[in-house]
């Protein structure tokens, strides 16, 4: 009970704290966090929050990975190939032998196998996290791009070394690089290999539900469902997640306008209360941490923060190297191109879920029967970093982004949403010219009608435009409601024509594809209220 009622509070938590972030223009996942650390450490209330460490993962996870790579495309991925593996995988990497090296230096009893697990604890930036703190900043979506194409594939790298890395320990055994790198490949691909078939499932069972509640708790389902399943068989579940939800958008129809308006409120929600109590849960767990440290807690936070300089020191020699790099780029997408957004890069290597279900799935003992080495210090070291890159940019990015100048601005939003908004106009325009040219060689419609029609050319205009309908203009539409069935039917035929140029403009590289959701979000809209 004292378990429901602190996800309940933690989920109100977030809702009334929304609200204050927007008003104190910080990011609330951060507030979050400090939030469930004032309720683990006041006295009198429960001593944690009693979870099984192996179940935050699979809890968590997949559904805020699923709404992180629904606002994405493929072909955003395509161009950034080089950028994800530099980031995702080689970064990690390099961030795991620096802190790895380190340990063993600083932190006394630990091996070398157990120095590669708080490696791969510490190394990959959370892509919620990053996706929470960073989106509200108005960071160039160039940027935030980047950040968004690193997190979602990071954890794979993360999680393969951790679980080789804390086996080897347990059995007493020594690490196999050859092995590390194989396992990843295999379980890469065999992750996109499930990604792909449970996204073509999905689609057929998608097809054969009717009912639009019912084809969005589904959506719901099916992260839980491709995570476990990869996971079954030692593929990345991470990956197959990113994947299934890839291509289910890619494999949406233009006809689905209810269904997309009714998921995008649904996953909206569900994001939101899910992001609460994951990063209240983070906050949570800070007094069985602290206590589990004893008396040695001075010496382990001096350990912590050596640890902090170094992982936040790589990440800002390696954004330095890549700014050096692309600063030249013919690549218009490239990032980062100027010094201030390699700045900006490096301070948003937020750490968050994986770094804590990590650290607290540690095992106690190795198979010999002997404690599990540095335990304690390996987890405060972990949860020390995760704090520290997450609270610190969290409340000090809003303020390093507008202090360096490099905040997006409305315009080049606008610029983007026009793009993909005038391809609209065109095929919607274009759809309708045609239905009136088939109805003159047919001597279909009367020429009240055919004005009519080009009324509502006028208005679907409006509607791509985002501007408003004068109440003369709502008046003639409704002269003409007795051939509202002919006008209703070239409209929505038009309407069609303009979502398929939006979702097909959304598959295209250079086109940003939260452009062309929030026009499709337009479009939807008005073919809703049109049926």
């Amino acid at each position: 009970m004292e378990n429901l009622l602190l996800i309940v509070g933690l989920m109100l938590g977030a809702v009334l704290l929304v609200g204050v972030g927007d008003r104190l223009r910080l990011p609330w996942p951060a507030l979050m966090v400090v939030l469930g650390a004032l309720v683990a450490l006041t006295p009198g209330l429960p001593d944690s929050f009693e979870l099984d460490p192996d179940l935050i993962l699979p809890l968590f996870l997949p559904p805020l990975l699923f709404a992180t790579a629904q606002r994405t495309s493929w072909s955003l991925f395509r161009a950034r190939w080089r950028s994800i593996a530099l980031l995702a995988i080689a970064l990690v990497v390099v961030t795991i032998v620096v802190v790895s090296g380190l340990a063993v230096l600083l932190v006394p009893g630990i091996t070398l196998t157990a120095a590669v697990a708080l490696g791969a604890m510490v190394a990959p930036p959370d892509p919620v996290a990053v996706e929470a703190v960073a989106g509200p900043v108005r960071i160039p979506r160039r940027l935030l791009a980047v950040l968004q194409s690193e997190g979602l594939f990071n954890d794979a790298t993360a999680l393969v070394v951790f679980q080789a890395a804390v086996l080897a320990t347990v059995q007493g055994d020594e690490l196999s690089l050859g092995g590390l790198a194989l396992s990843f490949l295999l379980g890469a691909a065999a992750a996109v290999l499930i990604g792909l078939v449970v996204a073509w499932l999905a689609r057929m069972v998608l097809a054969r539900v009717t009912d639009t509640i019912g084809r969005s708790a589904l959506t719901l389902v099916l992260p839980f469902a491709v995570y476990l399943a990869a996971e079954e068989v030692h593929a990345s579940g991470v990956v197959a997640v990113v994947v299934v939800a890839l291509q289910l958008r890619r494999l949406g129809d233009a006809d689905e306008a209810a269904e997309r308006l009714v998921q995008r409120s649904f996953w909206d929600v569900v994001e939101l209360l899910v992001t609460g109590v994951a990063f209240g849960l983070i906050g949570l767990d800070l007094r069985g941490v602290v206590e589990e440290a004893g008396t040695d807690l001075p010496r382990m936070v001096g350990h912590a923060a050596l640890v902090c300089l170094v992982v936040v020191g790589v990440r800002v020699l390696w954004m330095t190297v890549a700014w050096l790099t692309v600063r030249r780029s013919a690549d218009a997408s490239a990032a980062p191109r100027t010094g201030r957004e390699a700045v900006v890069l490096a301070w948003c290597g937020m750490r968050g879920l994986a770094t804590l279900a990590l650290a607290l799935s540690l095992p106690t003992v190795m198979a010999s029967g002997a404690p599990f080495p540095a335990r304690a210090e390996i987890t405060l070291i972990a949860v020390g970093v995760l704090l520290v890159t997450l609270l610190l940019p969290g409340f000090t990015l809003p303020t390093l982004v507008k202090a360096l100048g490099v905040a997006e601005r409305a315009d080049a939003e606008e610029r983007a949403e026009k793009i993909v908004t005038r391809r609209a106009q065109r095929a919607a325009l274009n759809r309708m010219a045609a239905r009136i040219g088939e109805a003159d060689r047919s001597d279909q419609l009367p020429e009240e009608v055919e004005a009519a029609i080009r009324q509502r050319m006028s208005r679907l205009d409006a509607v791509l435009s985002g501007e408003s309908l004068s109440e003369d203009e709502r008046q003639r539409l409704r002269a003409i409601r007795d051939r509202r069935d002919v006008l209703q039917s070239i409209e929505a035929d038009a309407l069609s024509a303009a979502r398929a140029e939006v979702l097909a403009a959304r598959r295209e590289p250079g086109i940003d594809p939260e452009a062309a959701d929030r026009v499709l979000r337009r479009l939807d809209l008005r073919t809703v209220l049109l049926d």
